[in-house]
């Protein structure tokens, strides 16, 4: 479910599309918006009225005109329809990251102060290539690191000083509610952080490795590389901020992108950090000018509700400024 914040942000730009100001959008619903529930649109009355997300509204709605102006975006057409798409998690393999639909063709993802491209498991990005959408129970570093996860554990249960089971592999739903509530602090306690950093080494280490051996060709380097970037057979927007400026970006298709760009190499290493990373580094060459660009980003292996909590996610950051990424063309 979107938090009131991702739902300002995209709804005020699809309002930018379909009323002359935000002040109109917001005192008189537009019928041509579709898939706002009532309670929903009342969440964003409420945040507006009580002067919550100020600048969010202001910015989102400003990159919503800015497309209905854009000679490549509805060239001052007004829509038809404009369709959010909330909440609704499609069950397939869903490469663009649309969050709104104009008239059923233009696709429009709102980035706001993001620079995470992805959120999935470690097996599907390191084994799998983020091909498919299926999702592994296994815990991650279990797998790469067993003896570093158990060691970790075991200062862990030092720590906290209470009845715990001997193998980490064996921790049921109350012994990491206790786990959790102990070590809720951000720092580790000084006697388990070594422990910690020898398991993010080997994690980093080994998840590069195994990265490394999957990315066997030319060709499996190039569809990761679009998959991380979110480039898929249809081209689509990119509306947001990135903290001093809007960003108003369309993103090639794959078409375009073979017919500008050449893919030089696609290189992942371990990266060292307060979590296991894996650096990824792409050299792309401008078929037109003969220049290289490099893109450059990672991928943090954590987990998302505290410590011993489920298996670890994996999240894929762009750490090149979105504008400077091949294949990514301002908005004019």
């Amino acid at each position: 479910m979107p938090g009131v914040r991702t739902e300002v942000t995209e709804i005020a730009t699809a309002l930018g599309m379909l009323a002359p100001s935000l002040a109109d959008a917001v005192a008189d619903r537009p019928e041509r918006l579709l898939n706002v529930s009532d309670r929903v649109w009342d969440r964003l009355i409420a945040a507006h009225e009580a002067g919550e997300f100020c600048d969010l509204f202001e910015a989102a709605f400003a990159n919503g005109v800015a497309f209905l102006e854009a000679d490549e975006g509805l060239r001052a057409r007004a829509p038809r329809l404009v369709e959010w798409k909330g909440p609704h998690q499609p069950p397939g393999d869903d490469v663009i990251p649309a969050d709104i639909r104009v008239d059923h063709v233009f696709q429009v993802s709102c980035k706001y102060l993001s620079k995470i491209m992805l959120n999935c498991g470690p097996a599907r990005i390191f084994d799998r290539l983020l091909v498919g959408e299926e999702r592994s129970g296994a815990n991650w570093f279990h797998v790469i690191a067993p003896d570093d996860y158990q060691a970790f554990y075991d200062a862990a249960r030092s720590h906290v000083g209470v009845e715990l089971p001997a193998a980490v592999s064996e921790l049921t739903a109350t012994d990491r509610a206790l786990l959790k509530e102990a070590m809720k602090a951000r720092r580790l306690p000084t006697a388990v952080q070594p422990t910690w950093d020898a398991l993010c080494a080997s994690v980093a280490t080994g998840s590069a490795a195994r990265w490394a051996s999957s990315l066997k060709d030319a060709r499996t380097k190039l569809r990761l590389l679009w998959r991380v970037l979110r480039i898929g057979d249809a081209s689509y927007f990119v509306l947001g901020t990135d903290g001093t400026s809007h960003v108003r970006l369309r993103v090639a298709s794959a078409w375009d992108w073979t017919q500008t760009f050449e893919l030089r190499s696609l290189t992942v290493h371990p990266r060292a950090a307060g979590q296991p990373e894996v650096g990824w580094r792409a050299q792309v060459r401008v078929l037109e000018t003969g220049a290289d660009v490099d893109v450059n980003g990672h991928v943090e292996i954590r987990w998302s509700h505290g410590r011993f909590q489920g298996a670890p996610e994996a999240k894929v950051y762009l750490d090149t400024g979105h504008a400077e990424v091949p294949g990514y063309f301002p908005l004019v």
